[in-house]
């Protein structure tokens, strides 16, 4: 919990082109500020990503999920980032569906 908010703990898979793992990489060395904004405004608390050879595994902390990727979905800082993203991933997120995350099978409580 967040000052009063339960988080909600969301699991998420991506996988890269061939050959775009250092850009990748590269790229998030530095998320441009407005997009950290963005994000942030949206719910979002912390944001990982793991990489195992070309997949990406996300753990995102954010207050509600499908909110988040409302608000995101035409957020002027998020258009620019998502295409960017385009060409490094092999399945673009177009933001269009009812994205859940991965569901969890087993936590150690």
């Amino acid at each position: 919990m967040t000052h009063g908010v339960a988080l909600q703990r969301v699991a998420l898979h991506t996988r890269l082109k061939p050959g775009k793992e250092a850009e990748y990489e590269s790229v998030h060395a530095v998320i441009p500020p407005d997009l950290d904004e963005a994000l942030r405004g949206a719910g979002v608390r912390s944001w990982r990503i793991w990489r195992d050879g070309l997949d990406l595994f996300h753990v995102v902390e954010v207050e509600d999920y499908a909110k988040m990727r409302a608000v995101l979905r035409d957020h002027p800082a998020n258009i620019p980032w998502q295409a960017r993203m385009s060409e490094l991933l092999d399945v673009e997120d177009d933001y269009s569906g009812n994205d859940s995350g991965i569901g969890l099978v087993w936590e150690l409580p």
